[in-house]
């Protein structure tokens, strides 16, 4: 294998590709994905590189530092799994890690492993080609240096770019203003501020508790209610800490037999099995519990069957009437348009109690749309409202985002683009047919789990297929099109018994800010089998001599 890691370095310049690529493998993003697959690959002695458009590591950990951003799975359950001393070195702090802690993990691991020798910072990947005569990818970055690789793996990330509203005047605002995803990372004063927060989803739901206990006046804009549980988080002591660290390997095979990839098992008890006031005492005890209990620990008719999911969702809007003082506006907080649990959950803290706050106003903007932002506000339909900042909550171009900012051309010069433009069709959620040795590390179409969960079985078998490559002197891998289009049936299929399949969701590629994400228009974002049926189909595929890949 030493030999053929050699490589020989093109011209930056130059316009033919070299006899040998610059990089056996190069790796584009360096978060929680991109940094195990260069651990992987550093481990083979594989000519490898990390590929990384921002300044520094950690992917949604290092871009999204808006205050009260948090796991919202288990911390111990989010750390990597692969290596012994990492697992009793680190001291998880709180049940669910805020931002600062998870980064500092990162950068923790990628010092303890030496892997930041082979991150390359700064380069924004604006086009790939693949050279069909060298089999090789060449990669064209944004300071305009051109990189060749033998094979691309793709760690981008589901939630990596976002979107801004379709509303006129953003950019004459003259107060101060952007994205969550564009926190500065210098402190945003906040105290003695008149702040707009537009969007309710995840993010806005851990932010503006935050910005209630400092702002003069914290206005938030509502286009449509979301359902939120309580995240319950809490420290971790040293003593519980050490009891998590002699139940990893129980922690962990939990993770890998569970549907979402979380201890929280499903209760298969049957909702119709059991009595009302049985049912009850499930939901009082999972409610006032941590993390996504509440969700993934109940009976799983409540994300199939309407009736089921109907009952229970009223028993959390009357929990959040309970948390609400104002009848009115806790009305306007519950959801009418779909089931609780039906689309991912956003997990809070206090952020229902926010609007008890005399400092804190609801616009409900299906009632009163924005119509622009104007030089030092926001004007809707009814009233104008005079801001010093306003924040943008309004979501991510999720899965295929990342890509489509990249123009990505395969075989004869075919655009990733232009095939997904209704949507992924992949194979695995991690191949896709006309793009040769490109691998999607957590790809759209792969298991909708716990993230680190995913993305090591992702890597995982992305480098075996690499060592069945080298192995066996290949240089080329494609899927082919029956087996692609085969994939992208069960994942239709897989779709059908859930309610998800109705939501209005980034899930299924709804963003009203973005041309062709509309309602009505599904995008199969994620595969809807679970972790373990996942799983088992991508040792299927191995085991069977890499069934549905043309491997030359």
């Amino acid at each position: 294998m030493t030999d053929q890691m050699t490589t020989e370095t093109s011209s930056e310049n130059s316009s033919t590709v070299a006899s040998q690529p610059d990089y056996e493998v190069v790796i584009i993003g360096a978060g929680v994905g991109g940094l195990y697959q260069i651990k992987r690959l550093t481990d083979l002695g594989v000519n490898a590189t990390v590929l990384e458009g921002d300044e520094d590591l950690g992917g949604t950990w290092y871009r999204n530092r808006y205050p009260g951003a948090r796991f919202d799975s288990e911390s111990f359950t989010y750390g990597y799994s692969w290596d012994e001393e990492l697992l009793q070195e680190w001291h998880w702090t709180e049940m669910f890690s805020p931002q600062h802690e998870t980064l500092k993990y990162l950068n923790f691991v990628a010092d303890k492993f030496g892997l930041r020798e082979h991150l390359q910072f700064n380069c924004y990947v604006e086009r790939m080609v693949f050279e069909e005569s060298s089999c090789t990818w060449i990669i064209h970055l944004k300071d305009g240096r051109e990189i060749t690789a033998r094979f691309i793996l793709t760690a981008v990330g589901p939630l990596s770019v976002p979107t801004m509203p379709r509303i006129e005047g953003i950019d004459g605002f003259q107060g101060e203003s952007f994205h969550t995803f564009h926190w500065p990372s210098e402190p945003v004063q906040l105290a003695g501020k008149r702040v707009a927060v537009i969007g309710t989803g995840a993010t806005a739901i851990q932010l503006i508790p935050e910005v209630a206990k400092e702002a003069q006046t914290l206005t938030v804009f509502q286009r449509r209610p979301n359902w939120a549980a309580p995240l319950n988080n809490r420290d971790i002591s040293e003593e519980e800490m050490a009891d998590i660290r002699k139940r990893y390997d129980e922690i962990f095979a939990a993770c890998a037999r569970t549907p979402g990839g979380f201890e929280h098992e499903p209760d298969r008890r049957g909702f119709f099995n059991v009595s009302r006031e049985e049912r009850l005492e499930l939901w009082d005890g999972l409610y006032d519990g941590p993390g996504f209990g509440i969700w993934l620990q109940n009976f799983v008719e409540i994300f199939m069957d309407e009736d089921a999911n109907a009952e229970f969702s009223e028993y959390i809007a009357d929990r959040i009437r309970q948390r609400v003082d104002d009848p009115e506006l806790a009305e306007k907080l519950i959801p009418k348009d779909h089931g609780f649990g039906i689309q991912r959950v956003p997990l809070e803290t206090n952020y229902f109690e926010s609007y008890n706050r005399d400092n804190v106003q609801l616009v409900d903007s299906s009632e009163t749309p924005i119509e622009k932002i104007t030089e030092t506000g926001i004007q809707t339909s009814d009233q104008h409202y005079e801001f010093d900042l306003i924040v943008y909550a309004t979501g991510f171009d999720a899965f295929t985002g990342a890509f489509d900012r990249i123009d990505i051309r395969g075989v004869g010069g075919m655009s990733l683009r232009e095939k997904w433009s209704d949507g992924p069709v992949t194979y695995l959620g991690l191949l896709v047919s006309g793009f040769p040795n490109l691998v999607m590390i957590s790809g759209p179409q792969t298991a909708a789990t716990n993230f680190p969960r995913g993305a090591e079985l992702s890597v995982d078998w992305a480098t075996a297929l690499l060592e069945h490559m080298w192995d066996s002197d290949k240089k080329r891998f494609e899927t082919d099109l029956a087996a692609e289009q085969g994939w992208f049936d069960h994942v239709v299929k897989m779709y059908e018994p859930f309610l998800l399949r109705t939501a209005q969701s980034w899930i299924t590629g709804y963003n009203s800010n973005l041309e062709g994400h509309e309602y009505g228009k599904t995008r199969y974002n994620i595969y809807n089998g679970g972790g373990p049926r996942y799983a088992a189909g991508l040792q299927k595929v191995a085991q069977e001599g890499y069934e549905g890949i043309n491997i030359e």
